[in-house]
């Protein structure tokens, strides 16, 4: 919808707004069913995002907006009472869900992105049609983390000055938020939410993340077991008891319809331990999407129970060689596995015949000790994609000649590995021609033809991306590159960099 957009109103039932756009004739909200902003705060709603007209809307979608939506323009939501969709993104001062949102009996899908919110009220139990709840808190505190104890002192002493003409009015409210979201959290450094008892009342959830299990009572956390139709659950453990973490995994035992789980024990570089899952007899059946965050350091026995498994997605672990790659290889229906921040302690990663017969993408990001990666033939037969980062190979890439669907295999952010020369001839002799990125200058990558052992410093269990910012792009060579010394002329690709790249960890997919 343009600026100044002539609109046919008696047509008019769904509006999507991009940036500040106005309407030149006059509509009429009551027949309005849904409504989506992308950017900028139209003009037409300068005054609240929730006008008393919009009565009739079913879907709001501010997920995109730029704009600040704040707590006020919140406290309206319950106006809306023929709601089903509701999403709310990154640009809020939204710090507390008004107890009047129990009455939005018809509401199936609530998406309260990066907010100030710290705790669920009661009337949440009161939403039956419930089918999705997303509630993601801000994290880390910007004015007043407990990490930076003078920081949070002097912002908490300047406090008056907030209410001043000194400090913006969206400043001011993103403040007064996170304060609140402090005070009820008790600073607690999560972007989980604490849940109510009665929430196992919602009978028709299928989505609910993210549970902060530390401030959420006992109670609540054993009748998460009764949600019967749960599809995907993530939970945030950190800093909880073992006596609730067996409760949640008890819990977690109980649904049957559950397809991806996502536990995280670890925020930034602050790693807590998982042996609680060790307590799991039997897994949900069908899961098929599983992320762990926190130390393990032996694979649960349970996971072999995991047949239908497809992604998997590990980080800061601590994964000692042996079993852990038996048991991994042998997940017959594995398609994706991420190894992320110390996942795995080993020196040697090897692929032995016969073990992950549908491994399509391998992803290996800040695995400190690890010095080789070998691939016996008869392993992978359908691996397309390995993506390395922050890992020193120093005794190489063996065996991609066993990989005959091999599609990529891409050296990123402080990756280096010995013998590039070498891989470069296999990647160009592979029969399958798959392409060979660099993320940077292949010298940035080579350790020569033998690389003196060495260890790279870890700082975080969270990816970091290149403080530059960069981006492989590949581009099909149609001449052959100039030719080095002990290496082949014919090269398939020619990287260059961008200022685009991310380094994103697993989020529950």
């Amino acid at each position: 919808m343009g600026d100044g957009f002539d609109l046919v109103q008696e047509n008019t039932r769904h509006i999507a707004f991009h940036g500040s756009m106005s309407c030149k004739t006059g509509l009429d909200w009551s027949i309005i069913r849904s409504l989506a902003i992308f950017g900028d705060r139209p003009k037409s709603l300068a005054h609240a995002v929730c006008p008393d007209q919009l009565r009739m809307l079913r879907v709001l979608d501010l997920e995109d907006v730029t704009f600040l939506i704040t707590q006020k323009d919140f406290d309206r939501i319950a106006l809306l009472c023929h709601l089903k969709y509701l999403s709310i993104g990154y640009s809020s001062s939204i710090y507390s869900l008004p107890r009047s949102i129990g009455k939005l009996q018809g509401l199936q899908t609530l998406n309260m992105l990066r907010t100030y919110i710290a705790a669920l009220p009661s009337e949440i139990s009161k939403l039956q049609c419930l089918h999705t709840l997303r509630c993601i808190g801000q994290f880390p505190y910007d004015n007043f983390s407990l990490n930076h104890p003078m920081k949070c002192i002097t912002n908490t002493i300047c406090l008056p000055k907030v209410f001043t003409p000194l400090v913006s009015r969206d400043d001011r409210a993103k403040q007064i938020a996170e304060l609140h979201m402090a005070t009820k959290s008790c600073w607690s450094e999560s972007f989980g939410v604490k849940v109510p008892k009665g929430i196992g009342k919602l009978r028709d959830l299928q989505v609910l993340e993210y549970v902060d299990i530390r401030r959420t009572s006992s109670r609540a956390i054993k009748e998460l077991g009764q949600l019967s139709k749960l599809r995907k659950l993530g939970v945030i453990t950190k800093g909880s008891t073992k006596e609730k973490c067996k409760i949640l995994y008890a819990a977690i035992e109980k649904l049957s319809s559950l397809q991806s789980l996502y536990v995280n024990a670890a925020l930034l570089s602050d790693i807590e331990t998982l042996e609680c899952l060790d307590s799991i007899s039997s897994p949900p059946p069908l899961l098929r999407t599983l992320g762990l965050n926190g130390s393990l350091e032996e694979m649960p026995n349970w996971i072999e129970q995991l047949t239908h498994l497809k992604k998997f997605y590990l980080l800061g672990s601590k994964l000692k060689e042996g079993k852990t790659m038996l048991i991994l290889g042998a997940l017959p229906n594995l398609m994706v596995l991420y190894l992320y921040g110390n996942a795995y302690l080993g020196e040697k990663l090897v692929f032995k015949t016969g073990a992950f017969p549908n491994l399509r993408t391998l992803r290996i990001y800040e695995l400190a000790q690890l010095r080789e990666m070998r691939f016996e033939d008869g392993s992978s037969p359908l691996l397309e994609k390995i993506e390395i980062s922050c890992c020193r190979l120093e005794s190489g890439i063996i065996g991609i000649i066993h990989l005959p669907r091999l599609k990529e295999i891409s050296l990123e952010y402080k990756s280096k590995v010995a013998r590039l020369g070498q891989l470069e001839g296999e990647v160009n002799t592979h029969p399958n021609r798959p392409v060979l990125r660099m993320d940077s200058d292949r010298r940035d990558h080579d350790l020569g033809a033998e690389a003196e052992g060495s260890s790279i410093e870890v700082q975080t269990a969270d990816p970091v991306p290149d403080a530059e910012g960069s981006v492989t792009v590949a581009v099909e060579a149609t001449d052959p590159l100039p030719e080095q010394e002990g290496e082949s002329s014919q090269s398939q690709v020619i990287t260059l960099t961008t200022n685009d790249r991310s380094v994103t960890p697993y989020m529950a997919a």
